[in-house]
Formats: structure tokens, sequence, C-alpha cells
């Protein structure tokens, strides 16, 4: 329905919690409610609105997706739809205030009201070898889950929940405030619609029971940290046969001791000979597919930046494979024998006299230096 800003239709912040954007809400339904308006169109269009952002903002997942993709995550039936026009102003209500009066939970596909599983988080830890060439793994997952014995109906075996006398299945009651009627959570079935006269042994009623579950997660190739895997109805089971949450794998890439990652690229440094930087030659450098071959130009500086097209990592989303980026330092020799150090002071002394020719940079420096201590005594 709308296509304005949801954040701008309730008001809040694009970083607002969701403690902020459920008061908005309620402020806002109260405000546009059909039982308030008497009828007014507008105002019933602002109240559908007002629905359909909260019904988004208020979903960790689909909030994602709209900061991510804005409207265009849920056309054509992406990000799992709106709900438009699924429930009636009274469902939305009796949400909002809720709350107020000891409600919660979602309305079940049989009248009464049913408590939806949580959704739990994985954090998993892989190396970047496996990060970016995708694995398969197994993780273990301590959970709710559906009771065997009771097939999640929280009674026993042989018997079934019973239609709640007080509600009459609705799991709420209705309460008059003034010219409008405020719904409010069943006292006898806690809004679950049913009451159980004999419970499972197994679950003691809930319908669910702890289990740790052994899943197997298929982690593509290129992925990074940050990344968030979802597996559907892998979370907590609902009490009493309510839906199943839903299960989140949180991925963070440790730290390699050869490269450092930034998007699609690698980077590394590679350590080389002065004589190599000076002379030039063909050096072996590592990447994720084994040792390339990189041939160094002479007269290199260290510091010099390599590039090896291909050799980084494939997008997880886009397919695009980055670069891997080799910086060259040159390292200084060390434990010289007097020989080598008698070599090294001959190959000075020829220099000497002509830092400009063979040593460019340091001259240009001490040229600077002398003339900004002469720009100081002038």
């Amino acid at each position: 329905m709308s296509k304005r800003d949801y954040y701008e239709v309730l008001g809040v912040a694009k970083d607002s919690t969701e403690r902020e954007i459920k008061k908005a809400y309620k402020r806002l339904a109260m405000k546009y409610h059909p039982d308030r308006t008497a009828g007014d169109k507008d105002l019933e269009i602002k109240f559908k609105e007002v629905k359909e952002a909260y019904e988004i903002l208020s979903d960790e997942d689909k909030r994602h997706q709209y900061d991510s993709y804005g409207h265009a995550a849920f056309e054509n039936g992406r990000g799992g739809g709106h709900g438009h026009g699924g429930g009636d102003f009274s469902d939305v209500f009796g949400d909002v205030f809720g709350d107020i009066f000891g409600g919660g939970g979602r309305r079940g596909g049989g009248g009464h009201r049913q408590q939806r599983g949580a959704d739990l988080r994985y954090n998993l830890e892989m190396s970047l070898e496996d990060a970016v060439r995708g694995k398969e793994l197994e993780i273990k997952v301590p959970t709710w889950v559906t009771c065997n014995p009771c097939s999640g109906s929280g009674a026993k075996k042989g018997s079934s929940p019973k239609t709640c006398s007080t509600c009459h299945g609705n799991g709420q009651v209705q309460m008059r405030q003034g010219f409008f009627a405020v719904q409010q959570t069943c006292p006898t079935c806690k809004g679950q619609g049913q009451v159980i006269s004999d419970p499972c042994n197994s679950c003691h009623g809930q319908g669910r029971v702890e289990k740790t579950k052994t899943l197997s997660v298929k982690i593509p190739a290129g992925v990074d940290t940050g990344d968030r895997i979802r597996l559907s109805g892998e979370g907590e089971a609902g009490l009493n046969g309510a839906p199943t949450g839903d299960l989140f794998v949180q991925v963070h890439v440790k730290d390699h001791p050869i490269f450092v990652r930034d998007g699609n690229n690698l980077y590394c440094e590679v350590p080389i000979g002065f004589s190599t930087a000076a002379l030039g030659g063909e050096i072996e450098v590592p990447t994720l597919d084994g040792r390339a071959k990189l041939k160094v130009p002479s007269e290199t500086q260290t510091g010099k930046m390599f590039r090896l097209r291909g050799k980084g990592v494939k997008s997880v989303r886009s397919g695009a494979i980055g670069d891997l980026m080799c910086k060259v330092m040159i390292e200084t020799p060390v434990n010289l024998n007097e020989s080598q150090k008698e070599l090294l002071q001959q190959f000075n002394e020829s220099m000497s006299g002509k830092s400009s020719k063979y040593r460019p940079k340091e001259q240009s420096f001490f040229d600077g230096v002398k003339k900004f201590f002469d720009d100081l005594t002038s």
C-alpha cells in the first residue's frame, strides 16, 4: 500500500530501538483507529499505512531487508509479504493494547493466541580459507524442540486440549473502555484459547522439550565477517504447537597470519632483499591457491604495491572476483660478516658524491631540509 518511508510514517529515526518503534505505533494506532475516527476514510487509510510500517519495522529480519532494499524487498512476493488485508482492525488493536493488559504472542490458525518460538543466533568462527572457498559443516545448537510423545499439543497421549470455557477459544476477552472495546488476555487459558487438563509427562504441558540439535550448514563461498545465514524453522519450537522460530548463523572470519581481507581484495606484505629490489628479479608470492610468480622490476622501492588480478575473493553476492595486492618491503641485511661489510662499504664509497644520481629521493629530502632551515634564518 504505502510507498512512503516507513520510518517517516511512524515518525521515528532509522536507528530507533524496538521499544521506540512500538511506542510510536501505539500512539498513532490510537489516533487513527476506525473505532475513534467515525468512519473517516482518509484516516482509515492512514491507519492501514501505520499498521503496514509497524509490521515491517517490528520484525528484525524484515527491517533488515527494508533497510537494505527499501520497498523493493517486498515486491513480487519477496521478503514474506506485508500481510495486507490478512487481519481485521480488531486484531491489530488487540495487539496494541494487549501489552497494557497482559496480552502477547501471535494469533494461531485455530483462533487462539500462540507464542511463536524465539529466533536463535549461532556465532560461527571460521578460517579465511573456508570463508573464501565455502564449506559445509555441522553445528550443535541447544534449543527447544517439539515434544514427540504429544506432538507438541502439551496433552497426554490419548487426550487433547479442550476449548477454554471463558473465552470460547479466542484467547481473549473484551472489556469496555468508554466508547471502544479493548481486548484482554483470557485469565483462564493465558491467551492460548485452550486448557490442558491432563498434561504430557515429557513436556509437562508445554508441548516442547530442551534438546541439543545437530544441524548441517552450507556456508557459501565468499562470506565475510558480519554476514548472516538464516535457517528457517530451526530456532526454538513454540509453546503448545505454535510456529517455530528461525536460526541465524552469524559469521566471524578469524585473522590470517599472511593475508588481510578488504572487501573482495586480499593484501599481503612480501619481504625482498635490497639487491633484488635494485637489480630486479622474479620472486614467489603466496596466494590462497598456492604459490605465484611475481616479476620485480629493477630500482623497485620499498612499499611498492603489485596487483595479481583474480587472486582475491569471489563475491558471494555479485560473483565478481577481487585481486591480491602484494606490498614489497625491502629487508636490510643482518648478521653480516667482515667480508660482506667491507663489500658494502666499497659499494657505498662508489656512490660517494653522487647522491642525486643514485639516491634521488634522499638528495631531494635533504635539499628540502636545507631550504627549510635557510628560510627560518632569513
